[in-house]
């Protein structure tokens, strides 16, 4: 297989290989076209269709929040009517009479006491029936409220009831014919909301069933009105699975209720927040919402053919658009193109006369486009090559003279070297140990600086290069300096480079030995490191006479300067002037710059009278057997 790929490969190298260029770049443009085109679209289109389903997500959440909220309305509702029911007193009374009351009490009872019960408990038009169902053979039916225990005994639901210990039951379900008549005369039939809970003695046993009743309709208001989106319709389903909802809404011409239901009990183990599904190759959403207290479901279905079929007709209406520009630019591509090439095949036949040796080619080419400076280069780069020629032989000799000299150089070098180690054991058999030492650090700064083999080099070189500086330069100062190096052994391997710091250590020599310095003891150099985020901070400090601050700034804005500026600041200063412009420093800082990236490099702090601080800022990157890499993590505990 690997090598079927790699066939394949090269087979499609050689052919589009052998394309012409003019085929090449009409290729080339329609992919820079069109790949850019296919992805943004798709982007744009993914975009597209998650945010149309969040949208319909959002607002049909609303609605079912709305329904919902409308529900939890009519449950206090009859909640708080039932409550009313069971705890006044006087029916109370009369529910757990010992006996029958007589004629005229029984007249005085239901015209007054029953008569103001019943006008309070329907004051509110939402509720359609309420009913107390009783066992005591004393009570008398009173209609449309009071009656006997034994007409329900046959519903579904008694038992249930019963068995709840006063805790209420809800019921949804559909009654053809209900166990009394209303008011008017007729019956009640339809579907309904029913509240249920036993009633009981005052010794607690049992004497009866209270039932509130709400038409689904006005319970349910959005989901069986007529007023809703034609794309959605919400719908209830029992704990029995029953589903209720106004069936004549249009939803319901491409999804059957039997498919939202088998949809929604696929996922009645765990119902999500919603889910969508597709029937007959429509897509649809159904976003559920748990009724509690009514141990059932509301469910918001959303048909998504028409939003998605925009989405689809906007995608369609950009590819045709598309297609058409890239047909549109090829034909004009292939045009340009050829007017182009016309002038590189005259550019061709020249280059070919020059392969032959003929080096007087003349190319009839005047236009000054880019092919037309194609060859005027062509035709200098034909009056150069004799002078190359002859430059090539120069050249050579030249490079032999340079070996040369570099061999001198060494030999020269060595030495000196053993020059000076002769002179270090005559001083030593002498007793002359400053001498043998000044000599040895002597040694060791040639050899520094005349090893340039890199222009990076391990802290630890630096410093050793630095220490030798100082022990020389103290024979000319009478051992009136001192060098301090707080650098912790961790950043020893860390890359600098090569006589960076001994320009600083110099310049601090050089100007914190003052005149009014010569007073004191001692000059104290110290050179401090440590990790700034990212960066390691070399600090090379003394306690010299310090800068005065307007000289400060001077030195600090040379550092950074344009080359050109500095240029023309620079010769316009006075000659001393120009001495103690900080080049020194600017040159390390330019250094660092080219190597680092400008977030690096130097910045100079003094007090006048006081101390001078320069700070070098460098990536952390520590030398590891050559080889530069990201140094670990150190341990700051």
């Amino acid at each position: 297989m690997g090598k079927l790929a790699r066939n394949g490969k090269l087979s499609l190298m050689q052919m589009v290989g052998r394309m012409s260029i003019q085929l090449k770049l009409i290729l080339s443009f329609i992919c820079i076209i069109l790949i850019p085109i296919i992805l943004v679209s798709w982007y744009l289109f993914n975009d597209a269709y998650r945010k149309t389903i969040e949208d319909l997500k959002r607002t049909n959440q609303f609605m079912l929040e709305v329904e919902k909220s409308s529900v939890a309305g009519n449950v206090a509702l009859m909640e708080r009517t039932a409550q009313l029911a069971i705890t006044n007193s006087t029916i109370k009374e009369y529910l757990g009479a010992a006996e029958e009351l007589e004629t005229g009490d029984l007249f005085e009872f239901k015209m007054e006491a029953f008569a103001n019960f019943q006008q309070f408990l329907f004051n509110n038009p939402s509720i359609a029936a309420i009913r107390l169902y009783t066992e005591n053979p004393h009570v008398m039916e009173m209609y449309p409220v009071i009656f006997q225990e034994r007409r329900i005994k046959d519903k579904p639901w008694y038992d249930e009831v019963i068995g709840r210990n006063q805790m209420v039951w809800w019921d949804i379900s559909s009654s053809p014919k209900e166990v009394v008549n209303d008011v008017t005369g007729g019956t009640q039939n339809g579907l309904y909301v029913s509240l249920l809970r036993e009633t009981n003695y005052e010794d607690g046993r049992h004497n009866g069933v209270l039932e509130v009743k709400m038409e689904a309709g006005t319970f349910f208001a959005k989901t069986f009105s007529s007023m809703q989106d034609s794309h959605s319709q919400m719908i209830v389903v029992n704990r029995e699975g029953r589903a209720y909802t106004n069936e004549r809404a249009l939803i319901f011409r491409e999804l059957p209720l039997n498919e939202i239901l088998r949809q929604f009990q696929l996922r009645a183990s765990d119902v999500p927040d919603s889910f969508s599904f597709t029937y007959k190759g429509h897509p649809f959403l159904c976003i559920p919402a748990q009724l509690e207290g009514l141990d059932s479901y509301l469910l918001n279905v959303v048909s998504l053919k028409e939003p998605l079929e925009q989405v689809n007709q906007n995608r369609n209406t950009i590819i045709f658009a598309t297609l058409f520009l890239i047909v549109l630019l090829s034909i004009s591509s292939y045009v340009m193109h050829s007017l182009i090439l016309k002038k590189l095949t005259i550019l061709r036949e020249s280059m070919k006369q020059v392969r032959k040796g003929n080096f007087n080619v003349d190319i009839a080419i005047t236009s000054m486009d880019e092919v037309g400076e194609l060859a005027y280069h062509f035709r200098q780069m034909l009056k150069k090559m004799n002078e190359l020629i002859v430059e090539a032989v120069g050249r050579q000799a030249a490079t032999k003279e340079a070996e040369l000299n570099s061999l001198k150089n060494q030999i020269d070098a060595h030495f000196l070297y053993n020059t000076l180690e002769n002179l270090k054991m005559m001083a030593e058999i002498e007793g002359q140990y400053a001498i043998s030492d000044s000599l040895t650090s002597l040694g060791g700064m040639m050899r520094y600086n005349l090893q340039w083999t890199t222009n990076h080099v391990r802290l630890k070189d630096e410093l050793t290069h630095i220490q030798n500086y100082i022990a020389i330069m103290n024979i000319r100062y009478d051992n009136h300096l001192e060098l301090h190096i707080d650098v912790p052994p961790a950043y020893m391997d860390q890359e600098v480079l090569k006589m960076s710091l001994q320009p600083v250590v110099e310049n601090a020599v050089k100007h914190g030995m003052g005149a009014r310095h010569a007073s004191r003891e001692k000059l104290a150099i110290t050179i401090k490191a440590y990790q700034l985020n990212d960066c390691l901070a070399i600090e090379v400090s003394d306690n010299g006479d310090g800068i005065e601050e307007g000289k400060l700034r001077e030195v600090n804005l040379m550092i950074r300067l344009e080359d050109g500026e500095y240029r023309q600041l620079r010769s316009a200063s006075a000659r001393g002037e120009r001495e103690g412009s900080g080049i020194g420093l600017r040159n390390v800082d330019q250094r660092i710059v080219m190597n680092y990236g400008k977030p690096h490099g130097i910045r100079v702090e003094s007090v006048q009278g006081s101390y001078t601080r320069v700070t070098l800022t460098l990536p952390y990157l520590i030398l590891t057997g050559g080889a530069t890499a990201h140094a670990q993590a150190i341990d700051r505990g």
